[in-house]
């Protein structure tokens, strides 16, 4: 290696350091590379995409599953009993097992609901990737290349009924039935205690309305927290609906 009369030669870790920032530089890495990487990586959350839907609904048929043996088995209890004190007794150990797993699965589904809008941004940060590539394509793109909430919507094809989509997706649904469950709960143990059948069906509709509220309440709280975490980096512009 030669160098400039009276320089001093730069050491062997201070040139690795130049040549990674000449690696770093914006247009140093060829196009063809660069469109390599980003496919990589649109394929990988594709995939992981894929495996959150399948996690999603193995959870939501399993607690589906165990409401619906619990249901057959207070058939059961109920006609060999005549809806007695061993039924009310059964049905209190058993229901409070499916809430404590209905609400588990509820919580796991929000969680899943959030990676799911993650892969989706992640997807829309690669296609803006894309178009800065080749730009005239933009055009053929029917999805979002804005990694914001209404560029999620778009790509996952939500906008078409944005307010009432919150209230059928699968977590909605299980907060649904956890209420529902709930409500029976309290239902059977004020009646149990000898509170009349009208005021302990009228508390049971309470706390059904109560738990479901809450759990609408940790949904949205939790994706508040959640849009934090990654804000966006190429929101929609405000000329685009």
């Amino acid at each position: 290696m030669t160098t400039e009369p009276g320089a001093q030669p730069q050491p062997f870790e201070a040139q690795q350091m130049a040549s990674s920032q000449q690696r770093a530089q914006p247009g140093a890495t060829p196009a063809a590379l660069r469109l390599q990487i980003l496919s990589t990586e649109h394929w990988s959350l594709l995939a992981t995409r894929s495996q959150t839907w399948n996690e999603s609904f193995a959870r939501a048929q399993m607690f589906l599953s165990a409401l619906s043996a619990s249901v057959i088995a207070l058939a059961l209890v109920a006609q060999a009993t005549a809806f007695g004190s061993g039924f009310t007794a059964f049905a209190l150990v058993l229901l409070p097992v499916v809430l404590f797993l209905g609400v588990t699965t509820y919580i796991r589904l929000v969680a899943i609901n959030h990676d799911e809008t993650r892969w989706v941004l992640g997807m829309n940060r690669i296609r803006a990737a894309y178009l800065e590539l080749a730009p005239e394509l933009e055009r053929w793109f029917i999805t979002s290349y804005h990694d914001d909430e209404r560029g999620a919507m778009v790509t996952a094809g939500w906008g078409t009924f944005p307010t009432l989509f919150g209230y059928v997706t699968t977590p909605a649904a299980v907060g649904v039935i956890d209420a529902v469950v709930a409500g029976v709960i309290v239902m059977l143990g004020t009646h149990a205690l000898g509170l009349q059948a009208a005021f302990a069906a009228a508390l049971g509709v309470l706390t059904a309305v109560a738990l479901n509220l809450a759990l609408t309440a940790y949904s949205r709280r939790a994706y508040r927290r959640w849009r934090q975490i990654y804000p966006p980096v190429s929101p929609t512009p405000d000329t685009v609906r």
